[in-house]
C-alpha cells in the first residue's frame, strides 16, 4: 500500500492505494492559512488517521505547491507563501520518521495518469495543469523525472510564441518575467485574453463562463476560444519538438472545456517541426483526484 498527501491551498488531502491502485482511505482537512507549523500539525493528523487503519507506512508522498531548491534544500515556488524558504521535507522526515518524497503537485498530475488513468501503457508522458497557474510533468516508463534543478516541466515561465500574441500588450509575470506561457494559458490569463479581444473594462471574465458561453453559440467567446486553443498548440508545439512525448493529458480547470481539444489537434501541425502529429492530447481520466493520488504513487519510493 501506498500513502499520499496533497497539500493544496485550501485543502490538505491524505490517500492510501493498493499496489492496483485502487483507493483505500481518503481524509481532507482545510490548509491552515499562512501558518506552516499548523500545516505541519495537519499533515501529521492525517498521516496518524492513516496509520490508525493500515498500520506504519514507511514511506510518504507529497505533492506541494512549489519544489525543493537543490540548493538551499528549502521551498520555492510555492504559492502557498507560508511554506517558502521553510525546511518541509526535514520538517517531516524528523516528525513522521519515515521516508518523505516531495513532488510539485503537476509531476504528482502527471505520476497519476501516467500509472493509470488517461497514459496508462504510454512510455513517454507530458501532463500539464492549466489552472491558476500553469505548471507541467515528465513520466518516463512511469518514473518521475524532476530534473538537476528539480524544473522539469516548468514549461508555464518560457515565453510564450511571439507570433500567436503579437496583438496583445505585454502582459508581466509575476515571477519576473514579461509574456509567460502562464500569463496567457492559465484560466485568469484566458479571461484577461477575452477582455482585450472584446474590450471588456470591467471585472476580468470567469474562464468557466467563456466556455459556457461558447457552447451556447457566442461568437465572441467561440473566437476566444480558438485563439486560446492556437495559443496552446503553439506553446505545446515548443514541448513535443524537444521532448516528443508519446501522449499530453491536459489537467486544471481549462482541460474541462471540450472545444480546446477539437481545435487543438488541428492547430498542432501548424507548430511542430515535423509532416506529421502523432501525439495524443487528451483529458484527464482521474481529475482533482489525480494530485494526491500520483503523492500517493510517488510513495512508493
Amino acid at each position: 500500500m501506498y500513502l499520499g498527501i496533497d497539500l493544496g491551498g485550501t485543502k490538505i488531502e491524505a490517500a492510501v492505494l493498493d499496489k492496483q491502485g485502487r483507493g483505500l482511505f481518503r481524509e481532507r482537512l482545510s490548509t491552515p492559512q499562512g501558518n506552516y507549523e499548523a500545516t505541519l500539525d495537519a499533515i501529521n493528523v492525517l498521516v496518524t488517521w492513516a496509520e490508525s487503519q493500515f498500520g506504519h507506512f514507511d514511506c510518504l508522498g507529497i505533492g506541494t505547491p512549489g519544489a525543493i531548491s537543490a540548493k538551499t534544500g528549502l521551498m520555492k515556488n510555492c504559492n502557498s507563501t507560508c511554506l517558502n524558504n521553510q525546511p518541509l521535507w526535514a520538517d517531516l522526515q524528523d516528525r513522521l520518521k519515515k521516508v518523505v518524497l516531495i513532488a510539485n503537485d503537476a509531476d504528482c498530475f502527471t505520476l497519476s495518469e501516467a500509472m493509470d488513468g488517461a497514459a496508462r501503457g504510454y512510455n513517454h508522458v507530458f501532463g500539464v495543469i492549466l489552472g491558476t497557474g500553469v505548471g507541467g510533468g515528465l513520466v518516463i516508463k512511469q518514473q518521475l523525472i524532476q530534473g538537476i534543478n528539480r524544473i522539469a516541466g516548468e514549461w508555464g515561465h518560457n515565453p510564450m510564441p511571439v507570433n500567436v500574441v503579437d496583438q496583445f500588450a505585454p502582459r508581466p509575470c509575476y515571477c519576473g518575467r514579461v509574456n509567460c506561457i502562464e500569463t496567457f494559458l492559465s484560466g485568469p490569463g484566458l479571461g484577461r485574453t477575452h477582455a482585450e479581444l472584446n474590450h471588456i473594462h470591467h471585472a476580468l471574465p470567469d474562464a468557466k463562463l467563456i466556455a459556457t458561453q461558447a457552447m451556447a453559440g457566442d461568437d465572441r467567446a467561440l473566437r476566444t476560444l480558438k485563439l486560446y486553443s492556437r495559443q496552446l498548440a503553439a506553446a505545446l508545439a515548443n514541448v513535443i519538438n524537444i521532448l516528443d512525448p508519446d501522449i499530453i493529458v491536459l489537467g486544471g480547470g481549462i482541460s474541462n472545456i471540450n472545444l480546446v481539444y477539437t481545435h487543438i489537434q488541428r492547430d498542432l501541425p501548424e507548430f511542430v517541426f515535423s509532416d506529421q502529429v502523432l501525439t495524443k492530447i487528451v483529458a484527464p481520466e482521474y481529475g482533482d483526484s489525480s494530485g494526491v493520488r500520483g503523492a500517493a504513487w510517488l510513495g512508493r519510493g
